[in-house]
């Protein structure tokens, strides 16, 4: 059995204000393997997005441990971790977070150049990977241009550019319609499996979860399996 992308073990997160702590995440646990789609569910508030901001090292937990690809890196250099970020990881937000003064291709095709990767290079791969989101005709059009849909298509496709081993997205659909959340997600869920990129979603919307190799839910700080 191959190593697990990712392991979050025993994970404390919580927040102080003044004499006042309020903990977020009390022990969470969780291991994610490659090519696996894990749904996590939670009342707003419960605290997915810090979960998730923990896994994907934009945030530190007081406590437990982070293992990225099986290397330690709860306690790397902020510069380090930045460097993962960069090389490993891929996010998708609720809203696309696209760059207006560019097309969609060069949107795409960013993370690959900020690597240092040459701009034709970075450009073939982005025209790659939007032609298996259905988007070829759009390249050229920037988000101005394109549909809710056809933008968060392109933010997956920009999350996926640099082959990332762990792919993580919070509420990628929320902003959408019921039409265009199945299209979105069925996407992200094809170019996934074929990359073999662990995937990390959490979600509001219960019809997408049946979509998922499990769900979790995080309650009480903790993550538990979904039962429905």
């Amino acid at each position: 059995m191959s190593e697990p992308v990712l392991e979050l073990r025993g994970i404390v997160r919580e927040y102080r204000s003044g004499p006042n702590v309020l903990k977020v995440l009390e022990g969470a646990d969780l291991v994610l393997n490659k090519g696996e789609l894990v749904g996590l569910v939670g009342p707003s508030g419960s605290g997915k997005s810090t979960l998730l901001h923990t896994a994907g090292l934009l945030e530190r937990a007081e406590g437990g441990e982070v293992l990225l690809d099986g290397e330690s890196v709860l306690k790397l250099p902020d510069g380090v971790r930045t460097r993962l970020r960069r090389e490993k990881l891929g996010f998708v937000y609720q809203f696309h977070h696209l760059l207006p003064e560019f097309n969609a291709r060069d949107n795409v095709a960013m993370p690959l150049m900020v690597n240092g990767v040459k701009r034709r290079i970075a450009r073939q791969k982005a025209d790659v990977l939007l032609a298996e989101m259905g988007l070829e005709s759009r390249a050229d059009h920037q988000p101005g241009q394109l549909s809710g849909g056809e933008q968060q298509r392109v933010a997956i496709a920009r999350a996926l550019v640099n082959d990332p081993k762990l792919v993580i997205a919070d509420e990628p659909t929320g902003n959408l319609d019921p039409t265009t959340t199945d299209r979105v997600f069925a996407s992200l869920i094809r170019i996934a499996r074929s990359e073999g990129a662990a995937v990390l979603v959490a979600t509001h919307n219960m019809a997408l979860t049946r979509h998922m190799d499990r769900v979790l839910t995080l309650q009480d700080g903790k993550l538990t399996t979904f039962t429905g």
